[in-house]
């Protein structure tokens, strides 16, 4: 049960900073309006609070694990969101990303 917590409060957090990003990035480079900015600002706030539940203690490795989801979860963003088509390689390095997430952060401890 801590896995499937621990999994879906990455993809939470992914979702509040990729989202957060975007919307700053619409306001900014798309010309949107401030609200877009607005709103991309309390979600990034809201992944910090979302980070801060994982089950591991660890600071450090919370926030290297979600690299490697926030990489994949960026590209997966841009094609749905965006219009973005990943290429073969980067869909393998998001699952390299992905594969080095899984270890930093579910290895096998004492």
């Amino acid at each position: 049960m801590t896995v499937i917590r621990s999994i879906v409060l990455f993809v939470l957090a992914a979702v509040a900073e990729i989202g957060g990003c975007w919307l700053i990035w619409q306001a900014v480079r798309e010309h949107r309006s401030w609200q877009y900015a607005a709103f991309g600002v309390l979600a990034l706030g809201a992944y910090g609070f979302v980070a801060s539940l994982q089950p591991d203690a660890s600071f450090g490795r919370v926030l290297a694990a979600y690299g490697g989801v926030f990489v994949a979860g960026s590209l997966a963003w841009g094609a749905l969101l965006d219009g973005f088509r990943p290429t073969v390689w980067d869909l393998g390095g998001a699952g390299v990303c992905l594969l080095g997430a899984a270890l930093i952060i579910y290895q096998p401890r004492a």
